[in-house]
């Protein structure tokens, strides 16, 4: 919520994220949130040696934090109504049922105090079950399943709860060194209630072989990789249907979940 202030205006240096002394709060006109930010040795780098595209197009510079005004605080909210059920499915489409092992992906989203985030845009895309995107840049030769284009996307409940039902995707060989397979993983997106409130990230699955020659994962700081892991929840799995895996992400905070830059395109 804004706090409304009687006297003063509103003045850039209020919720600045720089060294700046804020302003006294009876000079302004509002008092906003501003988001914590993560330490820089739980940063996933722009630019790293092993990811070996980054290199091109990472950013010469330290990147800038932009300050928190009322612009990255608030925004429309996408209407609940434009999500429908059937989009959390990614098993049925186009007249049939998609190839693979079904599972349930489901989990929370969080702020930096722990606190739910309802009411936000979750949006996936990965590979199918043989490991192949349907994208016009992913020809590697692996089967298309015709019933699967391996987008989703759901709202969070009010208790920040989200869930998809889809099909473990496959690894495969992406050409960023000599015998180079990426883990399996799935990709999220997520929107919050305002315009800069968005993360990218991966969702990678337990024990997966792959770890260990994997750039990107590997880029991630040691000690935050946990957390771009699911953890097999044999409750929440469905006899003789889906087998579930739970996953929660964190927007901000000493425990956030490792997001990628806008500087990272690729589909990989």
């Amino acid at each position: 919520m804004l706090e409304q202030r009687t006297q003063g205006s509103y003045g850039p240096g209020m919720t600045g994220t720089t060294s700046r002394t804020p302003r006294p709060v009876e000079e302004s006109a509002l008092v906003l949130p501003r988001y914590l930010r993560e330490p820089e040795g739980v940063r996933t780098p722009v630019a790293d040696p092993g990811y070996r595209s980054t290199g091109l197009r990472a950013p010469l510079r330290t990147p800038v934090d932009l300050p928190h005004r009322l612009t990255e605080v608030t925004g429309p909210v996408l209407g609940e109504d434009r999500v429908l059920p059937a989009d959390a499915d990614l098993t049925l489409r186009m007249g049939g049922e998609a190839q693979g092992q079904r599972i349930i992906v489901h989990g929370r989203v969080l702020d930096s105090d722990g606190r739910a985030v309802p009411h936000a845009l979750v949006e996936v895309w990965q590979a199918n079950a043989a490991g192949r995107y349907r994208h016009v840049v992913d020809n590697w030769p692996a089967p298309l399943d015709p019933h699967f284009d391996g987008l989703g996307r759901v709202m969070t409940d009010s208790l920040g709860r989200y869930e998809f039902t889809t099909i473990k995707p496959g690894a495969y060989p992406w050409g960023n060194h000599h015998n180079a397979w990426r883990p399996a993983h799935i990709h999220f997106s997520l929107f919050g209630q305002a315009f800069t409130q968005r993360l990218v990230t991966q969702m990678y699955f337990e024990g997966d072989p792959l770890f260990g020659q994997d750039p990107i994962f590997n880029a991630i700081p040691p000690s935050a990789r946990h957390r771009a892991i699911s953890r097999f929840d044999l409750e929440r799995t469905q006899p003789d249907w889906a087998l579930a895996h739970q996953w929660d992400i964190v927007l901000r905070g000493a425990d956030q979940t490792p997001f990628e830059t806008d500087d990272d395109g690729d589909v990989a």
